[in-house]
């Protein structure tokens, strides 16, 4: 007759190791040998999980237990109580009353004096719900623990992002990791250069560059000798996670997840606008203009294209000066680079929505190499006098675009004091029987409908103002590009993103028998916009 194992189950969590020795795992199989051998039991095996909440049952050695037990290795199993087992009282209980009496199972919970081959457990079911309820009042002390140290701007990540690492002096501070931080600033300047993720992905992964999650097994030590191509192995989501995160600019992200209920492991995103964000909290691996130009490049990002493996530089930089969407490139194998053009999406479409904007990239590049050179020979010609005409630019734009709102925010903020004098007005009416009831309601109604639009363009309008007001012209920013380059001779998409904010095309006029076509070219930082005609003789084009 085979043997069946006495299985002694031992759990402890993080919170249970909080109250003491008496719940230790050293404490727990003491206890259950010597009650093991004290009732005749034999063949008696530990299984233990040490870290786990009573909560989660995809415990390793809970799993192998049961694994025993389905397969009819067991025929005792032996807790000290009944929250050692787990303190889900559903999942519990058909454990304990479905699932081990099915195979023959017998279960003791020492303390709580449960004995499924005994009839009186009666108060197990109240028992299970109490170490339930239990659980659920840990799970609120520790929520309202992690939220207070994240309002504190402390940052509540268990595992810091991939190029930093813990001070030893305080696991709160995140210090610079020289071994990875120089992959993440490779990463961004990839970005800028053209390179998609799954492009970064395969070039990091080609040169052998140890993956984050490689990295974090290796120094961590919970993972010895991981073999050689799992290090070099980085996907597209990771370098996507890598290019949108915060952190890198040296701030600190908090509540980007949260979980339904303390049961449930399961995260889920949070929307940006609950996030809480705190500046400047460590230092940056990367640059906020860098950052920044990332989060735009990505924001326009264009499929890959067929023909070439590069990135073309108009990419989500040029638009429709009618309909105001983006110009898509039209490129093909039987197409030669001469006839590569770019024309208005929304004609593409529906011809009677726009005109037809048209132009071929050859010319476009052309028109931008001159103008590029032409403002950096003046920047380094005559730095200060392009300062003085870029602040002129950006000043006059602001101060026209604040000039209107405020006198919007005027009119909308002198209806809403119309309106409550009104409604003052309206209730002496009322009250006196000039008007009747129904009229009141009737006319408040309207007066509130009214002023509550109002009040919503009002914080809208505030809002832009705001805005507006704290804009001003990083005029030494572009400067700072500018100064990379001595004469541009090849556009690239790094180029374009650090230098332009957009291009915009205009409908060609054909009236004069040649094609006349205007390009208005915005320079980032509002510095300066500059216009270039493209003219003609009017041929048939392929």
């Amino acid at each position: 007759m085979l043997d069946l194992i006495t299985a002694l189950y031992c759990r402890l969590s993080n919170d249970d190791d909080l109250q003491g020795e008496s719940n230790s795992i050293t404490n727990q199989k003491a206890m259950l040998q010597k009650y093991a051998e004290d009732n005749g039991f034999r063949n008696i095996q530990f299984y233990v999980d040490d870290g786990f909440s009573g909560t989660n049952f995809n415990r390793p050695d809970f799993i192998r237990m049961i694994d025993d037990v389905k397969a009819g290795k067991v025929g005792v199993i032996i807790t000290k109580d009944l929250s050692r087992f787990g303190r889900d009282y559903l999942m519990t209980g058909q454990y304990i009353e479905i699932v081990l009496p099915d195979y023959d199972v017998r279960y003791i919970a020492v303390n709580d004096g449960v004995d499924t081959l005994r009839s009186e457990n009666e108060m197990m079911v109240f028992k299970n719900v109490f170490n339930d309820w239990y659980a659920r009042d840990t799970s609120k002390k520790i929520k309202a623990v992690f939220k207070a140290k994240g309002q504190s701007g402390k940052p509540l990540a268990t595992n810091v992002p991939y190029g930093y690492k813990k001070s030893e002096e305080d696991k709160n501070v995140w210090e610079i990791d020289e071994n990875t931080a120089p992959v993440v600033r490779r990463i961004f300047q990839l970005c800028i250069e053209g390179l998609g993720p799954a492009q970064i992905a395969r070039k990091l992964t080609k040169e052998s560059v140890v993956s984050p999650q490689s990295y974090k097994l290796s120094t961590s030590g919970k993972c010895a000798g991981l073999p050689a191509r799992n290090s070099q192995k980085w996907s597209c989501e990771t370098v996507k996670k890598i290019l949108s995160r915060a952190e890198y600019v040296g701030h600190t992200v908090n509540f980007k997840t949260r979980k339904k209920n303390y049961k449930s492991k399961k995260k889920i995103e949070n929307p940006v606008e609950e996030w809480q964000i705190f500046k400047n909290t460590h230092d940056a691996i990367v640059s906020q203009e860098d950052f920044d130009l990332v989060q735009e490049i990505r924001a326009n990002k264009r499929k890959k294209l067929t023909r070439h493996e590069e990135i073309s530089p108009f990419s989500g930089m040029v638009y429709c000066a009618d309909c105001g969407k983006l110009l898509y490139l039209a490129r093909a194998r039987t197409m030669g680079d001469d006839y590569e053009h770019l024309k208005c999406s929304t004609y593409a479409f529906d011809v009677s929505a726009c005109t037809v904007h048209y132009i071929r990239t050859s010319v476009l590049t052309e028109i931008l190499l001159s103008e590029l050179n032409k403002i950096c020979e003046t920047v380094r010609e005559n730095e200060d006098e392009f300062l003085k005409i870029a602040a002129e630019h950006s000043s006059y734009k602001v101060s026209a675009e604040l000039k209107s709102a405020k006198k919007k925010l005027a009119q909308t903020d002198k209806r809403i004091a119309e309106l409550d004098r009104l409604f003052v007005r309206l209730y002496e009416d009322n009250v006196s029987g000039k008007i009747s009831d129904e009229r009141f309601s009737l006319m408040s109604a309207n007066y509130e409908a009214e002023q509550k639009e109002l009040k919503k363009l009002s914080e809208e309008l505030n809002t832009a103002i705001q805005e507006t007001e704290q804009q001003t012209a990083d005029t030494e920013q572009f400067i700072k590009a500018v100064r990379k380059y001595t004469e541009i001779t090849e556009l690239t998409p790094e180029i374009m993103h650090e230098l332009i904010e957009k291009i915009v095309v205009h409908a060609p006029d054909k009236s004069s028998g040649k094609r006349t076509q205007q390009i208005d070219i915005y320079y980032r930082f509002n510095v300066a916009i500059s216009s270039a005609t493209v003219t003609r003789a009017k041929r048939k084009t392929a």
